[in-house]
Formats: C-alpha cells, structure tokens, sequence
C-alpha cells in the first residue's frame, strides 16, 4: 500500500499539522507491467480524524505502467479519476 499524506510544519513553532491522506492499493489483479490499484481519500483535516479511515472518496486506477513511470504520476492519475484536480471546488 502506498500512503500519501499532505502536512503543513509551521515554520513559527514547529509544529506538524496532517491535512489530508490517501492510500493507493494494489488489487493484484493486473501483471508486473501494468498494475490494478484502488485508491482511496480519507475523510478529516486531522490525524485523528483521518486514523478514522473513513472514505471520502474512492477510484481506481487500471493498467498502471508502475515500472515505466514515477509514483507522482500514479498519484496524480488517482487523484484526477476520484474527481481532483477537474474545477471542482473543494
């Protein structure tokens, strides 16, 4: 499983802030070359709200070249099929 977690440090004191999280899984259903992943988004603005691992939203990404390209662009498919990043106000 991949986790990506988005977190502001305040530069004034320090402090670590989790804003938001997702995970991506693997369905084992695609082969070495081209991988099935679900991904999910948590619910909250907080740790303690994210370790509730309620589902914000979920999607799934097919066919993923894993070897051939960086995680980033993984991220970024997920995000845009589970409706990110599309003019949606958030």
């Amino acid at each position: 499983m991949i986790v990506v977690s988005v977190q502001l440090w305040s530069a004034r004191d320090g402090s670590k802030t989790e804003l938001a999280r997702m995970h991506i899984c693997n369905d084992e259903t695609g082969t070495l070359a081209l991988r099935n992943y679900i991904c999910r988004v948590l619910r909250g603005r907080s740790t303690a709200q994210l370790d509730k691992l309620q589902v914000q939203r979920q999607g799934a990404v097919k066919g993923w070249p894993a070897q051939r390209l960086h995680v980033w662009n993984l991220v970024a498919m997920a995000l845009r099929n589970m409706g990110y990043g599309v003019g949606e106000d958030e």
